[in-house]
C-alpha cells in the first residue's frame, strides 16, 4: 500500500447539500425553507431563548447572588509543583507558562501553600499565601511579589 492509493472508507464522507441550484436538485426554489414566513425571509428567525412571545424561562427563573464584574482571576500554582525546577531557579509567571504548570496567568499568579517544596528558588509571582510564603523560605528561597 502506498500512499496515493489510501482513500476513505466507502460512506465515511458525505458530500454536502448544495441548496438553492435548481428544481432538479430537490433543494431548489425555497432552498428547504418552505414558503412564506419569518423563517423563510433572510436575516429572518427569532433570537436565543425566544419563546414566540411567553415570558422567557430566563425570565421566570429567579436570580440570586451578586456578580463582581470587576474581581481579578488568579492563575493558581501550589508549592509542591515548584519542585520541577531546578535549584537556584527564578520562578516566575513565564518560567510557569514554559514549564507547561500553566496554560495561562489569567489576571496574575498567586502561590499556595500546599505541599512541600525541597529546592531552593526565587518566586515572582502576584500574590502569596502565608504557608506558601514561609515554606519558600524555610527552604532557603526568596519571594518577590510582582
Amino acid at each position: 500500500m502506498r500512499l496515493h492509493e489510501l482513500s476513505p472508507e466507502p460512506g465515511s464522507r458525505k458530500t454536502r447539500t448544495r441548496r438553492g441550484r435548481g428544481l432538479g436538485s430537490g433543494l431548489g426554489k425555497t432552498s428547504g425553507r418552505g414558503q412564506k414566513g419569518q423563517n423563510s425571509r433572510s436575516g429572518g428567525g427569532v433570537r436565543t431563548g425566544f419563546e414566540g412571545g411567553q415570558m422567557p424561562l430566563y425570565r421566570r427563573l429567579p436570580k440570586r447572588g451578586f456578580k463582581n464584574i470587576f474581581a481579578k482571576e488568579y492563575a493558581e500554582v501550589n508549592v509542591s509543583s515548584l519542585n520541577r525546577f531546578d535549584d537556584g531557579a527564578v520562578v516566575d509567571p513565564v518560567a510557569l507558562i514554559e514549564e507547561g504548570i500553566l496554560k495561562n496567568v489569567c489576571d496574575g499568579v498567586r502561590i499556595l501553600g500546599n505541599g512541600e517544596l525541597t529546592k531552593k528558588l526565587t518566586v515572582k509571582a502576584n500574590g502569596f499565601t502565608k504557608t506558601a510564603e514561609s515554606k519558600i523560605k524555610a527552604a532557603g528561597g526568596e519571594v518577590e511579589v510582582i
